[in-house]
């Protein structure tokens, strides 16, 4: 255990003190112009910092469905420890990028609103929340560092920093200005072109002209005499350089939110409403200046506040109260949902809106993997402590969710459930990648509707506080919740689909059934020894027919054909056909020869399709000796019980199971085998 003092020098760290040195670094202009010839990127604009910012966690490329995709890694939210990771967007997050750097290269994006659309819970927020935090955690390190100024002014004490948070090189005439830049991008050999335009804002243009006419027009002498520069740290929580704007009732809105209001005390100190000293610059585009502005539903705005919104953006100025326009660098993100974009679209006096719009479709998943990740953050053995998590809970949920947003197949052998898998990354026969291509160019609408991710986190939340007394949840628990759950939903309307729906759920709830089934069969079967043994018969077996050999019988010593029926038996277990078995079995042996050559052994592990034959087959020989239908039996006697012990203790010890789920899924597979030897009985 730790002292108190041992714990305050956890927070008492020299690099601490460090670091706040060079976020509070203050000095002249000069000095400025000094760390701009060293690091020219000081002066990149609020996109050029943004796409740097994203690229410099790093990415990766990588093919799926023969379609180049990109991974990049700061999605994977590195501030919090993954706690606002977005999982399988890749598509839309790389279309996200590829505009921020057009953006950043000057291509025209730069003049355009970013606007991510898509449905309830697909990860919007959670996208601009996490730009906004690597914004913010960017402008602390070297690399992001960027830099404003304040004005050293007779007769005030302190300084009065730049209400807009403004590029120094501002400061410096046009004509100047571009030959620093030239100067600048001449040593920064960047993708882009550095581009410090426009004027001061109306604050400091007035402080510039009034300090001027003191000194004569000596430009020099009022940038070292009344000029400070400092560096810029953005903070959302501080109001610098990140700013968020939510709608509210129309009643309560008011454009100067966006753009600042008049300081009615102030006027009778300046004399003037129209004096910059009696106005706050400090509506959303202000503050947001030289970073970025959320618009939270911007599509529920009012009128009034889309002209503004429509200068900040063509034209990068915003027009506050009584002042000329007035230049901003900022990104302009918003979000939206469906009904709100259609509104839009039908909207003919929105044209100059939507032209001016660059949208950017945010689906749901459809990949399971990705869907299981999401759940995976909320429930696992860190966050849910009072009970366990049966195996395949959160992947049922999962499946179902995906299913919910997927149209249905068009080939007639096809179901949506291989559709899904097929759409995971699993093979099936018949199906290549250019089918699946084909599959999603068909229903460009899949993703857009369907269940949200919030929906199935609420109900695995209620099955795990449902009964207090259970120690254990499992997926028909969660199951029924979802589907109690949906009668309940606001926002499915049609009771056609709510009842597609629940249909869907029965699809997951017999592919759940399946699972189970093939590890309680994995196991019984889970003897090492036996399957080798079984394995190296089939492989013997194979070798001599491939070969047109015989096979010496172990226990006789005598050579005897190659045993087809012990090659069907396992062989039928994976489905392969009577046509097909002489290529699955030089499959098998060429693999083999290959490893041969290497100087490696074959082992029937690395084979997966080759492996679960030889489990179902050695299953189907020792499922009679284990009497698993008995345990639904009242009366089981010692031996059995003892073989039952083991499969249970195995389920436990390989499968992620405990006591009480691995005792309920014997119990019901159990109930599922007695079914079916009834129905083979009769």
């Amino acid at each position: 255990m730790k002292s108190a003092s041992e714990l305050l020098d956890l927070v008492i760290k020299d690099e601490d003190v460090q670091l706040f040195k060079h976020l509070h670094w203050e000095g002249s202009f000069s000095e400025y112009l000094e760390i701009a010839l060293e690091n020219p990127m000081v002066a990149r604009n609020a996109f050029q910092r943004l796409y740097d910012m994203i690229l410099s966690y790093g990415y990766e490329e990588f093919i799926e469905h023969k379609e180049k995709q990109t991974r990049y890694n700061f999605f994977s939210d590195p501030f919090d420890r993954g706690r606002d990771a977005i999982f399988g967007l890749e598509k839309s997050l790389t279309r996200l990028v590829g505009h921020v750097k057009a953006a950043a290269a000057g291509y025209g994006t730069e003049r355009r609103i970013l606007l991510l659309h898509g449905p309830v819970g697909s990860s919007k927020s959670t996208i601009v929340r996490m730009m906004k935090k690597g914004l913010e955690e960017y402008s602390r390190t070297a690399e992001g560092a960027l830099y404003s100024f304040g004005w050293s002014l007779d007769g005030e004490e302190g300084l009065t920093p730049c209400p807009m948070h403004e590029e120094p090189l501002r400061l410096v005439p046009a004509k100047a200005r571009e030959q620093m830049l030239e100067e600048l991008n001449a040593k920064a050999h960047l993708p882009y072109r550095l581009d410090v335009s426009g004027e001061l804002c109306p604050a400091c243009r007035m402080h510039m002209g009034e300090l001027l006419d003191q000194y004569e027009g000596d430009w020099r002498k009022v940038i070292d005499g009344h000029i400070r520069v400092s560096r810029l740290v953005l903070s959302e929580k501080d109001r610098v350089g990140i700013g968020t704007f939510q709608p509210k009732d129309e009643k309560n809105q008011d454009s100067t939110e966006l753009t600042g209001d008049i300081n009615y005390r102030k006027i009778a100190l300046y004399g003037s409403d129209s004096d910059p000293r009696a106005f706050n610059f400090d509506g959303e585009f202000n503050i947001a200046n030289r970073g970025m502005i959320e618009f939270i539903e911007v599509l529920k705005l009012d009128v009034a506040f889309l002209y503004d919104l429509l200068g900040a953006t063509q034209e990068h100025s915003i027009k506050p109260k009584k002042f000329a326009q007035t230049e901003i660098d900022e990104v302009i993100l918003g979000h939206t949902n469906e009904p709100e974009y259609r509104k839009l679209q039908n909207n003919e006096l929105m044209e100059a809106f939507r032209d001016r719009t660059v949208k950017i479709d945010i689906p749901y998943n459809l990949e399971l993997d990705d869907e299981i990740k999401i759940y995976q953050k909320s429930f696992n053995e860190k966050t849910v402590h009072a009970k366990h998590i049966a195996p395949h809970t959160v992947e049922m949920a999962a499946m179902w969710a995906v299913l919910t947003r997927l149209e249905e197949p068009k080939p007639q052998n096809l179901s949506l459930m291989q559709k899904l898998k097929l759409y995971n990354g699993r093979t099936l026969p018949g199906f290549t990648e250019d089918n699946i291509k084909e599959f999603k160019a068909e229903a460009p609408r899949e993703g857009m509707d369907g269940i949200s991710p919030r929906y199935i986190q609420d109900k695995v939340s209620n099955a795990l506080v449902k009964d207090e007394t259970l120690t254990c949840i499992n997926p028909f628990m969660v199951m029924n919740e979802l589907e109690s759950g949906l009668d309940h939903h606001s926002l499915l309307s049609s009771d056609e689909l709510k009842q597609k729906y629940k249909e869907r759920l029965g699809l997951v709830r017999e592919e759940y059934e399946d699972v189970i089934k093939n590890e309680v069969q994995r196991a019984i079967s889970a003897d090492e020894e036996a399957i080798s043994r079984l394995c190296a018969n089939y492989i013997d077996n194979v070798k001599a027919y491939t070969q047109k050999e015989k096979v010496k019988n172990p226990y006789t010593g005598q050579y005897e054909e190659a045993d087809e029926r012990l090659m069907r038996s396992i062989e039928e277990k994976i489905e392969i056909s009577e046509s097909r078995k002489d290529d699955f079995r030089r499959e098998i042996m060429n693999y083999i020869g290959a490893l041969a050559i290497e100087g490696k052994t074959f082992d029937f592990r690395t084979n997966e399709r080759l492996q679960r034959a030889l489990e179902l087959k050695l299953f189907e020989d020792q499922k009679d000796s284990i009497k698993l239908t008995s345990i639904v039996s009242t009366v089981v006697d010692k031996e059995t019980q003892e073989k039952i012990d083991v499969v249970k203790s195995r389920l436990i010890r390989n499968h992620g199971y405990c006591d009480v789920c691995a005792t309920d899924i014997l119990n019901f597979v159990a109930s599922i085998f007695a079914r079916g030897d009834a129905r083979d009985d009769s």
